[in-house]
């Protein structure tokens, strides 16, 4: 897999079937539905659960338009992802551009899928932090494997959404 800037869009190719999968998942594992900790961990209450006027207010107008961008992102997230849909050469590796416009959109949809699967998993900061741990002997394994993959795809975005920025600076 090799991840660089190609004019207006960031790439990723010779992306292998296993990892391009693992991509096609992102809107799916953004959804927090039927896991109380996941809608808890996304749409978390901005003060103490004694202050009802502000968790109201907050309730009322923050968590729907905060519903919204997430819908926004991960349907943009989406649209990208049909790229890898292609039926020709199952098992061949492909290549993903994004364009750099959605970069945002993929930071957030990808921050969603992690919270949820950390959430849905009960992963603790020790496993989240553990990047060595190489087996993927179970769903579990294979969901931290998930969350790691998720942060990097981020780190990559992020370097060339601050690099971009830094160009447009000067």
């Amino acid at each position: 897999m090799e991840i660089c800037r190609r004019n207006d869009a960031l790439e990723i190719s010779d992306l292998d079937p296993f990892l391009a999968e693992l991509l096609r998942q992102i809107p799916a594992s953004t959804n927090p539905e039927g896991t109380a900790a996941a809608e808890q961990r996304l749409f978390s209450s901005p003060a103490a659960a004694d202050e009802t006027n502000v968790c109201a207010e907050w309730k009322l107008y923050v968590h729907p338009e905060l519903g919204r961008l997430f819908r926004s992102a991960t349907e943009t997230v989406a649209a990208d992802l049909e790229q890898l849909n292609c039926r020709e050469g199952t098992f061949a590796n492909r290549t993903l551009r994004i364009p750099i416009k959605h970069g945002d959109a993929w930071l957030s949809a990808l921050n969603q899928a992690r919270l949820v699967i950390a959430a849905k998993y009960n992963f603790s900061d020790g496993e989240l932090g553990d990047h060595y741990r190489s087996p993927l002997g179970s769903r579990r394994d294979l969901s931290l494997f998930q969350v790691n993959f998720y942060g990097f795809i981020q780190e990559f975005i992020l370097r060339e959404l601050n690099g971009c920025e830094t160009k447009n600076s000067d």
